[in-house]
């Protein structure tokens, strides 16, 4: 016969366990509740955004180019699409999928608060670019309304990110595509980055290995089946086709000249300069601290003097005497002093 104090014990355990499951708000149960509801709200979020994606561009979603953009197999991407059209927010034409004006309205909000996050992790954060898009990707689905007001107003309501994507206005307005791709310009043709396409990573890895940043003017030099070669802040860069197109470049007329620049690094000690500008590659905290030094558009520089080991050399800005180091130098662009800068 059992023991009444186990007895009471058991019961006791089992009330425990009961509590622990069931308990509203704090017990398993309610917290694998909310575990699935954001799961779900991320994944439609994530959908949201790749059938906005298609439409922007111009490309059939499907319900394999979903799975692809999820990482999901078909079959669960097929449950996921029947709950969007029981939401209203996407409906099923032919064999492509399409947003709701409702849907298009939500997928609007998510991507402004992608994008805000990517201007405010370039601008005001330490964070490398390479991590901008995936860490953007992780915040947007947990940022408030608050919080989104204090990264509008830390960043000043940028029209566009930092890879040019146009950033949806808070009314669901967005700005059509600019440029054309690199890989469609002709020889000789000359233009401005208007936009560098973060995905695939592969792809935009090798952009960023290159240097290739939105501001940048550039000239195609050659151009055949393999390879598009472009000359870009007087340095010449090589890229496959395939690469080149996930660039965007609003052409300049033929008859403007592309800007030739130096780098600040180049001068020799007594030489003189103006500065340009700060290479799109600059962002965040160090962009910050070389406009604060007075490296601005406009500045004359001359460099000074150069260390016995030739690093850094001190430059002498708006009657300052400051050093940097080359690795610094090397992202202030430079003109002789006097000279005009092309319109655009």
């Amino acid at each position: 016969m059992l023991h009444p104090a186990l007895g009471l014990l058991a019961v006791a355990v089992l009330l425990a366990g009961a509590w622990l499951l069931f308990w509203p708000g704090i017990g398993l149960v309610s917290l694998i509740r909310r575990v699935l509801l954001v799961d779900e709200r991320e994944r439609i979020e994530d959908a949201l955004k790749h059938l906005y994606d298609c439409e922007y561009t111009g490309s059939l979603a499907t319900i394999h180019s979903l799975a692809g953009a999820l990482d999901l197999r078909v079959s669960r991407v097929a449950v996921l699409t029947q709950r969007l059209e029981s939401l209203g927010l996407m409906r099923a034409e032919g064999d492509g999928l399409r947003l709701t004006p409702e849907g298009r309205h939500d997928a609007l909000k998510v991507i402004r608060v992608h994008r805000l996050w990517e201007a405010y992790l370039a601008d005001r954060t330490g964070f490398e670019e390479a991590e901008w898009h995936g860490e953007a990707d992780r915040r947007e689905h947990h940022t408030s309304a608050d919080q989104l007001e204090k990264i509008v107003r830390a960043t000043g309501n940028p029209r566009f990110d930092p890879h040019g994507d146009p950033i949806p206005t808070e009314e669901g307005e967005v700005l059509s595509r600019r440029g054309q791709p690199l890989s469609d310009l002709n020889i000789g043709s000359t233009g401005v980055i208007v936009h560098v396409e973060d995905e695939p990573e592969a792809i935009y890895a090798q952009l960023r290995a290159q240097s290739i940043h939105v501001g940048q003017h550039l000239k195609v030099v050659h151009k055949s089946s393999r390879r598009v070669c472009v000359e870009v802040d007087g340095e010449e860069q090589v890229m496959a086709p395939v690469v080149a197109a996930n660039v965007s470049v609003e052409l300049l007329p033929t008859r403007e000249p592309v800007e030739i620049v130096d780098r600040l690094s180049s001068l020799a000690v007594g030489e003189s300069r103006e500065v340009v500008g700060i290479a799109p590659a600059c962002q965040g905290p160090e962009r910050r601290r070389l406009l604060d030094l007075g490296l601005l558009p406009g500045t004359q520089v001359t460099a000074v003097m150069r260390s016995p080991t030739r690093d850094p050399t001190a430059y002498r800005i708006r009657g300052a005497l400051i050093a940097l180091r080359h690795q610094q130098a090397e992202l202030v662009t430079v003109r002789p002093a006097g000279e005009e800068k092309p319109s655009s």
